[in-house]
């Protein structure tokens, strides 16, 4: 048998994944300004941030008060070599990224009914979409360049994949079981998925649908919680050493768990959740026993899927740890069309007062989520995506007041990965009168969800090499372990505890946009355009 988790090499013929002509290794654009030092280890920048801090005043009035803080950025150079380990390798979204990827490196082309295509990374924010970067001297127009062009990023291309599944079949036989990516595509790519075969996972079955039973049969023995935390650390350090990695990230891309009840004394503290695994408690999620062994290995965790992986004592162990995580959800086809509609209709001074989605899919995905209590951690991290909307407008709505807002997910089987969403928007408008909206949007599952997962390791691991340092701080310092600049590929995006949720599509991006402004020494982005309004 082939080795587990065999390497995935790119070619001598591989290429950046933009379509600048520029080498990889010379930056498309550099920031002449005083604020602003290239060396051949770091960026490092000076960027003043500007704020308005509010005070309201007794009789109702507010008190508006400009606030400027000075930041020192310092972003390293060197692009590591990093691999993606996979919880739910072989599942529909694992199967799907890694033939990807490999048809990628091969540069391999593929003929449909609609002709002959070539790889691309379509509906990754990181590889193909552009930002503003200022204006040209010379006409005044716009110049755009590529958002993975703004600091050094990885190529998704370059990455090492692995994984862990509790299924034990091949990537071969996965992709085939997936039944996402078309054939003459499956058929170049089968011999190499077909030497890749994930490690075994952990299944605790009161987690998961029963009707994933008859998946499970490539498991790590045993029922110690603790012992598992070990095992999946030992799994990421040899696959780092294996492979000659510098960094391995772990995103969890299998099924939706329920959610884990938090007990005081069991999962509410960082040391009675460390006592609870050593019981091998029962409210102990494998999702949470993944991002256990993550947190005390080091390596950068990711949770694709709705459930509270990341219970209070959880988060208080990945500060303590100083460890990276992020989460909850990947937000790809339907929500993400949510988040920026209503942020559109609100800021429109549009009020809609009923939102109702429906979806069917059959995948395994929606298998999974045929049962109730998986449904359930679902329907929570899609319920409360226009929270943060509603409560910025008190022209449309009273103090706890929020629209009617209804989800429902059912299983069907012959659509396969192929989901079907409709939504239906009511809203009041002017003078009393009524506007709906009704979209249908029929999209590949797991094509979209698998540039998120490539734009969730990228972001990720840029957060690993980019510090920061204020006026009151004598040594530069790694960003707070919640990574909510990821927030714009997440359903549920965590935030730092006590700091607000924001759900805006637009605002989600730009601050992805604005930060890596700030680690070059450029002003964030505006659209006053002041210089085409004034004589």
């Amino acid at each position: 048998m082939a080795p587990p988790n065999a390497e995935l090499t790119p070619n001598n013929n591989t290429t950046s994944s933009t379509s600048s002509s520029v080498p990889s290794n010379t930056p498309l654009f550099k920031v002449n300004s005083p604020n602003v030092q290239y060396t051949d280890e770091h960026i490092l920048s000076k960027y003043t941030y500007q704020n308005t801090l509010v005070t309201k005043q007794p009789d109702g009035t507010f008190i508006a008060e400009p606030t400027e803080t000075q930041y020192e950025f310092k972003t390293e150079r060197t692009i590591p070599r990093v691999g993606l380990m996979m919880v739910g390798w072989g599942g529909n979204n694992g199967s799907t990224l890694t033939a990807s990827i490999l048809a990628h490196q091969r540069k391999i082309q593929w003929r449909t009914k609609r002709g002959t295509h070539t790889p691309n990374y379509f509906g990754s924010v990181t590889q193909s979409s552009t930002v503003r970067l200022g204006v040209d001297a010379q006409t005044g127009d716009d110049i755009y360049v590529p958002l993975s062009q703004m600091l050094p990023l990885i190529n998704p291309t370059d990455l090492v994949l692995g994984g862990w599944d509790i299924s034990g079949h091949n990537l071969a036989e996965a992709m085939e079981r997936a039944q996402v990516l078309p054939y003459d595509l499956q058929r170049q790519v089968q011999d190499e998925m077909r030497q890749l075969k994930p490690l075994p996972s952990i299944y605790y079955p009161d987690f998961i649908a029963a009707n994933q039973e008859d998946r499970a049969d490539n498991l790590i023995a045993g029922n110690d919680k603790r012992a598992h935390v070990n095992q999946i650390r030992k799994d990421i350090r040899d696959f780092k050493q294996q492979h000659g990695l510098d960094k391995v990230i772990v995103i969890w891309t299998a099924n939706t768990e329920r959610f884990a009840s938090v007990l005081e004394g069991v999962n509410d503290r960082a040391d009675d959740f460390l006592r609870a695994v050593e019981a091998s408690h029962d409210e102990i999620a494998p999702s949470s026993i993944f991002a256990l062994a993550c947190i005390e290995e080091g390596a950068p965790f990711i949770n694709g899927s709705p459930q509270n992986t990341f219970v209070p004592g959880l988060v208080e162990l990945a500060e303590r740890h100083r460890a990276f995580i992020g989460g909850d959800d990947f937000k790809s086809g339907q929500t993400k069309m949510k988040s920026a509609l209503v942020d559109f209709l609100v800021n429109a001074g549009i009020k809609p007062v009923a939102i109702t989605s429906y979806n069917h899919l059959g995948n395994n995905d929606g298998k999974n989520l045929s049962s109730h209590r998986q449904f359930r951690s679902k329907e929570i991290s899609k319920s409360t995506v226009v929270d943060d909307m509603v409560a910025a407008n008190h022209l449309l709505y009273a103090k706890n007041e929020h629209p009617d807002h209804t989800v429902v997910i059912k299983y069907v089987p012959s659509v396969g990965d192929s989901k079907r969403a409709l939504d239906e928007y009511e809203c009041d408008i002017f003078m009393g009168g009524r506007q709906s909206i009704s979209l249908y949007n029929i999209c590949e599952d797991s094509l979209l969800a698998s540039p998120l997962i490539i734009d969730l390791v990228v972001m990720t691991e840029l957060m690993t090499r980019l510090q920061y340092k204020t006026d009151a701080m004598h040594a530069f310092s790694g960003f707070h372990s919640v990574l909510s600049i990821l927030s714009y590929m997440l359903k549920a995006p965590m935030v730092t505890p006590g700091s607000p949720v924001v759900n805006a599509l637009s605002r989600q991006r730009s601050a992805i946009e604005n930060i890596f402004r700030a680690a070059v020494g450029l002003s964030a982005n505006n659209e006053m355009a002041l210089e085409h309004k004034i004589w």
